[in-house]
């Protein structure tokens, strides 16, 4: 079992900040809908319908720019390298955000929005694909899995801070100011990623083995593990594993054509888009102006916002210490059927109560909501690590942004109209989810297969690829099968010149 050391605890840290950036980033402006100011200054009425066209145009160029960006950092990622990537990421971001801030009109508002979210679309995909390359089987899905919980807390101090700017009595900068603070997160991961390295993987595909074993043993030391035999045994499947895989061509139409490749990319597309269809974007983009349509004025659906994201990055934290005890597939399938449940529950709820002044089943309505995103976390912490590491290095890049494009496809297709939509048919988006979320919990049981411990070099095998090289059991040495009898190589013998 390969040892966490402090670096490695670092770089993790580190990576983080880009969740967090994106989490910030997109919450900043679920809550600037619900600070007057934002509507005075851009001259709209918060009760029209050309008030919501334009709400769910600023939505969906940005989360269209994010989609463009998790497609582009592929390219990046595999010609730059992941850590270069980030910093282009970052850079795309901070100015994105500065210009969004600095908005005055509603053309320009929804103009950059674009540039926000391409940074933030490529930091999305960036962060679980680095993270993964780094990170230990044993508790790869919670470090992976850090990604969700970074860009949670960056929607719950954008949360908080909306409610102190909602009784800013400039009414300007109560909008303005959360807005850029956005730039905040892209400026502290710039500073960070000066003191981190490239991932190991990276460097052994791009020839770099010597860097590539000097990070390995920056990342698992083990002070225990004299002779290095764990970290050697990594570093010795790693180079075997991507020397086969480079042998074979990696481009986006191959992933489609190979059946065994063909299969992971879909099941990743799914994986992540299925999430979106439960509602998580096209519901808590709109959060505020949901909390008050059932009868909540003044601050209250800001409070009521930010406490629901609070308990959501709560319940983050404890999906991903769960990820990797009870395993991925467990945690997905029985999120979506609980997810149907819940979505169920609450179109009954406001079928019969919304618009009405019972105070009960406005309360029922509002409660269930917050149960919605309790369980939508066993979902999609899970998804982003499952996603990241059923790859082979040489598709990792390509295959995370696959992913990550069809989460933002997902939300456009669902976030841009629901202004409209929750205006018009009200309730019934809910059945609408309810009935996705019980397709994606069949889909899931079905196809869905755990990788759950298992070292990122080998997960090919239940994909039906070819594996070169297999740990044994206790990550010190590899096994390989030669005419039947299992042969184990004690790697601490045979240093970095064997491979």
């Amino acid at each position: 079992m390969l040892h966490l050391t402090k670096y490695n605890i670092a770089t993790t840290c580190v990576i983080a900040l880009g969740g967090f950036s994106y989490g910030f980033g997109s919450a900043v402006f679920v809550t600037v809908i619900g600070l007057p100011g934002f509507y005075v200054d851009f001259e709209l009425d918060p009760t029209t319908s050309h008030t919501a066209n334009i709400l769910g145009a600023v939505n969906a160029v940005y989360f269209t720019g994010c989609a463009l960006g998790s497609l582009g950092q592929s390219f990046l990622a595999d010609w730059l390298g992941r850590k270069k990537a980030l910093y282009i990421a970052a850079i795309l971001a901070l100015i994105g955000s500065a210009l969004v801030a600095g908005s005055v009109k509603v053309g320009m508002l929804i103009a950059v929005r674009v540039i926000q979210g391409g940074g933030q679309g490529m930091l999305l995909a960036l962060v679980p694909l680095y993270l993964s390359e780094v990170a230990p089987p044993h508790i790869r899905g919670f470090l992976t899995g850090l990604t969700t919980l970074s860009f949670g807390i960056g929607y719950v101090i954008v949360g908080w801070i909306a409610i102190a700017c909602y009784h800013a009595s400039n009414l300007t900068l109560s909008w303005r100011l959360p807005l850029a603070l956005a730039t905040v997160p892209p400026m502290a991961l710039l500073a960070g990623l000066s003191f981190v390295s490239e991932t190991p993987r990276f460097l052994v595909w791009r020839g770099q083995r010597e860097e590539a074993w000097r990070v390995i043993r920056k990342l698992h030391y083990d002070p225990a593990d004299a002779g290095e035999e764990g970290a050697r045994a990594e570093f010795t499947q790693i180079v075997r594993q991507v020397e086969f895989d480079k042998e074979q061509n990696t481009s986006f139409v191959q992933m489609f054509k190979k059946p065994t490749w063909r299969r992971r990319s879909l099941l990743a597309m799914f994986a992540t888009f299925a999430a979106q269809c439960t509602g998580i974007y096209g519901i808590t983009n709109y959060l505020p102006l949901i909390f008050a349509s059932l009868g909540m004025t003044g601050d209250v659906p800001l409070i009521l916002n930010a406490s629901h994201t609070t308990l959501g990055t709560i319940c983050v934290l404890a999906s991903i210490i769960l990820v990797d005890r009870v395993g991925r597939r467990p945690l997905i399938v029985t999120g979506y059927c609980l997810l149907a449940g819940v979505l169920l529950a609450e179109a009954l709820l406001q079928w019969k109560y919304i618009g009405t002044t019972n105070k009960g089943g406005n309360g029922a309505c509002i409660f269930f909501m917050f149960v919605y995103i309790m369980v939508f976390q066993c979902v999609d912490a899970p998804g982003f690590a499952w996603v990241a590491e059923i790859f082979p290095t040489n598709l990792r890049a390509k295959g995370v942004s696959l992913a990550i494009f069809s989460l933002f496809v997902g939300t456009i297709t669902f976030t841009a109209p629901s202004p409209l939509a929750f205006k018009n048919i009200g309730w019934h988006m809910f059945l609408i989810y309810f009935g996705f979320a019980v397709i994606a919990a069949i889909i899931a049981w079905v196809f869905i297969v755990e990788t759950k411990g298992v070292p990122m070099e080998e997960i090919g095998a239940l994909f039906g690829d070819e594996v070169v090289v297999h740990l044994t059991t206790d990550g010190h040495g590899i096994v390989e099968d030669k005419s039947g009898p299992e042969e184990v190589e004690n790697v601490s013998n045979t240093g970095t010149a064997k491979v």
